[in-house]
């Protein structure tokens, strides 16, 4: 059984961070850029704060503070993951400033990356967004390849929702 996202109401998506946004595909991480968990896009960002690309719930904030999970009011489940193979760094180059069941817009800052940690660990940096649940997403984001500000409009999602 699916859910319909009505058309005419669009999930709009925001940049999660200052710096490149990429495509997904980009990712040095085969389960994100072979689309394993979903279709999305990434940021090589530039200053460690990040921000909520969509308006939703916090459902899960990752022991290790490397990921979030957020659901949308149209039923969207939107992963945002910090970073490659950050969490075997225990937490420690994250600082968080959500908890499950917040509400959160795109103005909402969720995390603060401590940048030259991640890399001085061998670490990318990559920030990553991953929509988990949409079925036939036709996701449509502004800018590929080009420097973007956090919670700038960068793009929306339409696709039906798995339930």
């Amino acid at each position: 059984m699916f859910g319909f996202l009505n058309k005419n109401k669009a999930l709009t998506i925001s940049a999660i961070a200052d710096g490149k946004l990429i495509n997904i595909e980009e990712v040095p991480d085969n389960v994100f850029s072979s689309k394993t968990m979903g279709d999305g896009f990434a940021i090589k960002p530039t200053t460690g704060e990040i921000y909520s690309p969509v308006e939703g719930t916090i459902t899960t904030v990752f022991p290790t503070k490397h990921a979030f999970g957020i659901k949308t009011k149209q039923g969207f489940e939107v992963l945002v993951h910090l970073g490659v193979d950050t969490v075997e760094l225990e937490g420690k180059p994250f600082e968080i400033y959500v908890n499950a069941n917040d509400e959160v817009n795109h103005n909402t800052k969720l995390a603060k990356m401590d940048l030259n940690m991640i890399k001085e660990a061998g670490k990318a940096t990559d920030a990553m967004v991953v929509f988990t649940n949409a079925e036939n997403p036709e996701l449509n984001i502004d800018g590929i390849n080009s420097e973007v500000k956090a919670s700038q409009n960068i793009g929306e999602l339409k696709a039906k929702v798995k339930s």
